[in-house]
């Protein structure tokens, strides 16, 4: 079998009657992929020419044809794109819709569910060829999964679900929606199509960056720099693209000014939240000035310390790391907040709170600041020496036994969630002092596994 080494993944949308036709509906393109599973799908694709297209639709026409296919299928084709003669190879054929049919749809204006319904009345499809394509379309799946710790699957409680009216949005969840490990982590999918290709990509990334879904980390903000990616833009695909590409589409770390104005942010929405009309001052009002009030949020392994006191005008003076911001004009509608700061820079941003997880959504970037407590319960204090799920799961292997020697990065729990298995292993060498799970237990997120001394 022919080695490929810079794939694209290439399929033709089939519709078959049974009265024997059967037609195409153009190709899509499903290359940026993570694990083998599609992210990013379009249509049309940039790589096929007029010559190519029509090859790849008549084999699958009459690969259609030769087993007397009825109803909506895909047949899918590996093409070397460095080939001169732009060579692919068939793949499989899947024999049902596929989660990308919108850009098809999108592009020949065609609803597949409805033909769908028409083949099974046994209606013939009335048309020897799809209608002339217009336009692209391009698709991205929204998945309830961290990108930025090799996709882990992540759980929770959704709390909002808002998706800009700009794009076609099929979403699986609502607020409230609550997300476990039983299932595949695509929470739904959002599509953009537009005259162009470059355009349809703005369209997507401007949705997404203000797709507000607080609750689960999803892969949103990875999505949004695929599109603005300049390979991406330039056509530039492949199945190893994500690999690629890695380091330039890993998340950029906080910064302060993020955090910053993320903190900022959390605190108002609080205080507007507190505020009580019938009060004659605002939350953190004092008769005679003495100590600021204090709040302080994690965020990750980093701290931000906050203090903010009243100032004229029901405004705030907000303290971090001995920078003073003065804050006016703060207004709260819902989750929407607004406020001013230094009386000219008109910030915005979404936040809401979940016991003592804010999430902050502002200038496309999600924030979760977590708030510690006035005081700390220190009987949660972690275990020395002690590993943790990274995730809720199902424990599916137990490697090692209590009083096994293990060296650094051994494997000693197997989890498994969302179809995914993830390896838990020893951070340090040591000796294995305590295992607190056994094949078959569900744990949550930060349950104590096992503990390893040195």
């Amino acid at each position: 079998e022919r080695y490929v080494e810079r794939p694209r993944h290439i399929e033709i949308q089939i519709l078959g009657d049974t009265h024997g036709n059967v037609v195409h509906l153009y190709e899509r393109e499903c290359s940026i992929q993570r694990r083998h599973q599609k992210i990013v799908e379009e249509a049309p694709s940039v790589a096929l020419d007029a010559r190519l297209r029509t090859a790849m639709g008549e084999a699958a026409v009459a690969l259609g044809r030769a087993v007397g296919y009825v109803g909506a299928g895909t047949v899918e084709f590996i093409v070397d794109s460095r080939a001169a003669a732009g060579a692919f190879y068939f793949l499989e054929v899947n024999t049902r819709l596929q989660v990308e049919h919108p850009v098809t749809e999108a592009i020949t204006g065609l609803d597949l569910v409805r033909e769908q319904i028409r083949i099974a009345r046994g209606e013939p499809l009335g048309y020897a060829s799809a209608p002339a394509p217009r336009g692209w379309a391009i698709e991205v799946r929204l998945c309830a999964e961290d990108a930025d710790r090799d996709f882990l699957p992540t759980t929770g409680t959704l709390h909002a679900v808002d998706i800009p009216d700009t794009v076609r949005a099929d979403i699986g969840v609502v607020a409230g929606s609550e997300i476990g490990i039983h299932y595949d982590s695509m929470l739904g999918k959002v599509i953009a199509h537009a005259p162009t290709r470059s355009e349809a990509a703005r369209v997507l990334a401007r949705a997404l960056e203000q797709a507000w879904l607080p609750g689960v980390i999803t892969n949103r903000e990875l999505l949004v720099r695929i599109l603005a990616h300049p390979a991406f833009l330039g056509g530039e695909l492949h199945t190893h693209f994500l690999d690629q590409h890695a380091g330039e589409l890993a998340a950029p770390q906080p910064g302060l000014d993020r955090l910053r104005v993320a903190a900022i942010a959390a605190t108002l929405a609080s205080i507007e939240r507190r505020r009580d009309a019938r009060a004659f001052a605002p939350p953190g009002w004092r008769n005679v000035r003495s100590t600021d009030q204090a709040c302080v949020y994690h965020h990750g392994d980093r701290e931000v310390q906050l203090a903010y006191r009243p100032a004229a005008g029901d405004g705030f003076e907000i303290s971090i790391g001995g920078k003073t911001t003065p804050v006016t004009r703060v207004a709260l509608a819902g989750d929407r907040l607004t406020f001013t700061e230094y009386g000219a820079h008109r910030r915005s941003a979404r936040v809401i709170t979940a016991g003592d997880r804010h999430y902050v959504l502002a200038d496309g970037a999600l924030t979760v600041l977590v708030e510690a407590p006035r005081f700390p319960d220190h009987a949660h204090e972690a275990v020395k020496g002690g590993l943790v799920a990274p995730m809720p799961g199902k424990v599916v292997k137990v490697l090692v036994t209590e009083g096994q020697e293990v060296a650094a990065g051994a494997a000693l729990v197997v989890l498994e969630a969302m179809k995914m298995e993830h390896t838990v292993r020893a951070s340090d060498g040591g000796t294995v002092k305590a295992l607190h799970v056994a094949v078959g237990d569900q744990v949550d997120a930060d349950r104590l596994l096992a503990v390893v001394t040195a």
